[in-house]
This record gives structure tokens, sequence and C-alpha cells, in this order.
């Protein structure tokens, strides 16, 4: 498999909503990590589960070409952007209806031309504000939360 093909069918397996078509460009023992995974994933079936839930979420789900792939013989990033519209719960939290475009990056270390070690990395609070599910940057809402956690909290004069 070509280094294209092997970009074009990641891509095709996140969009495609057929969780077997990871098998193609990954390794059976695949280890995957994202924001929203709890622990690394350690296998195909647990990354074609992990997409099952993002499709159900987001049944329109596609991942987007938005750059050229960097890659050498053992490591490559491969940037994208995720859309689609949050038409299903996500864990716990009900469907907004909202759509979605978040850019992401999968650092991904390369094992006889198959993806082993994927690492996506992606703007979890811009992703959660453009869902509505908390206050966009710099707004009011924004600034409470982080009051609310303690930070931004003026002491007295004398401090």
């Amino acid at each position: 498999m070509s280094d294209t093909e092997l970009w074009e069918g990641w891509r095709a397996a996140w969009s495609g909503r057929d969780a077997r078509a990871f098998a193609a460009v990954c390794a059976p023992a695949l280890h995957y990590e994202d924001p929203l995974t709890e622990q690394p994933l350690k296998d195909v079936g647990e990354l074609g589960e992990h997409a099952r839930r993002l499709w159900n979420a987001f049944p329109d789900a596609r991942l987007e070409e938005t750059g050229a792939v960097v890659a050498d013989a053992r490591h490559a990033a491969i940037p994208g952007r995720l859309r689609g519209t949050n038409r299903g719960p996500l864990g716990a939290l009900p469907a907004t209806g909202r759509p979605l475009a978040a850019h992401v990056v999968f650092y991904a270390e390369l094992e006889r031309g198959r993806l082993m070690r994927v690492r996506a990395f992606y703007d979890l609070y811009d992703a959660a504000a453009q869902l509505g599910i908390l206050p966009a940057r710099g707004t009011l809402g924004a600034r409470a939360l982080l009051a609310l956690r303690g930070y931004g909290l003026r002491r007295g004069a004398s401090h």
C-alpha cells in the first residue's frame, strides 16, 4: 500500500461508517488515543467501537483533508478536519443539533506500512463550545467558569 493510499484509507475509515475499514490501514495491535479516550485503545476492534460512538453522535461525520501529510518511513503527521452535526448522545450528554468543525492532527508511528501507534490532537474545549456545552472563549460565561474554579479572582488590596 502506498503512503497516499494509507492516508486516504485512514480518512475514508473515519468517514465511511464501517469499523472494519480500519483493519486495512492499521496494524492489528494498534495503540490509539485521543482527548475522548479515557485509556489508550489497544487494537483495531476497540478503535472501531470508538468510531461507532462518534458515528452515533454525529451520523454525518466525515474527516476531510486539510493539508499535506508530513511523513518519513517511521512517523507521520496527518492533518484533517472532522465535520458533522451532533444528532445523537455523546456519552452522558444529549444531542445538541449543532454542527462541529474540529481541526485534528493525527501523529502516527508506522510499522510495515500500517498505522501502529496513533494519537489524535484537537481542541476539546473549542469542540465543546461549538456544541454549546461550554461557553466560547473570552465570553462572560467563560470568565465566570474560570472564577468558579478560582482563577481570575482578585484578592483584597492588602495582598
